[in-house]
């Protein structure tokens, strides 16, 4: 297959990217907002709003998705070490607090959080939440070395055996791609838990795999945390494209230890955690 290489402008910088399809990535911009050790980012239902968990201040934070400006903030009275969020169908915010050994839920009316209530069970250190549209609400805990499900607050099924597991995210299919960091290795789950499928070794050489997401033709997006790179990854399992060159750095294609990655609207926003701050990239296909 071609290989090609892209340098890509902002404002006298260039980065360089490698890949093997016709994908394209451009840098945007970073945010200015005072975070520290931000991780795992999601797009709130309607796209308005960037939820970010700031581990180091034990908070979430909110920020616009176009510009990267900070909007609001809340959790800081109470969560401690904030790893994850994930929305319900109803908007309800699930919420990783991890040092608390809980999932702590939300309503969400705008930017404005009221604390519903918490899921607990089996779990120590969740670092990782998904909300499947199944209704069950499945949990990576990192220190317990587990993904529970839960179903209407009850557990339902339990996946052990795994190391410091970290983010779940929604496969097209409705399978469930699960970062197992400690060892390396992304795995495809079913909703029951059962692994369908790993990735692992070469072409990927994992070094501390940890968030993610899934764009709508399967395309997978892990940061690659110990790498310092974003890899994308085709649904087949064909390597399109790695963001980073192994160096710490920053600026454009360049990361300190990246943790989060979030999709959306032909945009790629990534936790460049190392640096204390948020990135946007744009996609073009």
């Amino acid at each position: 297959m071609l290989r090609k290489f892209v340098l890509l402008y902002l404002a006298g910088a260039f980065s360089t990217v490698s890949f093997a399809t016709d994908l394209e990535v451009q840098f945007i911009g970073a945010s200015t907002t005072e975070l520290e050790n931000p991780h795992d980012l999601k797009l709130s239902l309607d796209g308005k709003y960037l939820f970010v968990s700031d581990v180091g201040n034990d908070r979430v934070v909110i920020l616009n998705p176009d510009t990267l400006e900070f909007v609001s903030a809340f959790g800081s009275d109470h969560q401690s070490g904030t790893h994850d969020i994930d929305f319900g169908p109803d908007g309800r915010a699930y919420v990783a607090d991890t040092h608390n050994n809980r999932i702590a839920i939300y309503d969400i009316h705008g930017t404005n959080a009221e604390f519903a209530g918490q899921l607990t069970e089996r779990i120590r250190g969740p670092e990782g939440v998904l909300v499947h549209p199944n209704g069950t609400v499945y949990v990576a805990g990192a220190w317990s070395n587990n993904v529970v499900a839960f179903k209407n607050g009850n557990v339902v099924a339990e996946l052990s055996g795994l190391r410091a597991p970290h983010d779940l995210e929604l496969d097209p299919n409705s399978d469930i791609w699960l970062a197992d960091a400690g060892n390396d290795r992304m795995l495809l789950l079913s909703p029951s838990l059962e692994i369908k499928r790993e990735l692992s070794g070469s072409p990927y050489h994992f070094n501390g795999v940890r968030y993610q997401d899934v764009l709508q033709d399967g395309t997978l997006i892990v940061a690659d945390k110990y790498n310092h790179q974003v890899k994308m990854i085709k649904s087949d399992g064909t390597l399109l494209l790695v963001l980073g060159d192994k160096k710490r750095g920053k600026g454009p294609g360049k990361f300190a230890t990246p943790e989060g990655v979030e999709a959306g609207n032909g945009n790629l926003w990534i936790s460049d955690s190392g640096n204390n701050r948020i990135v946007k990239y744009e996609i073009n296909r």
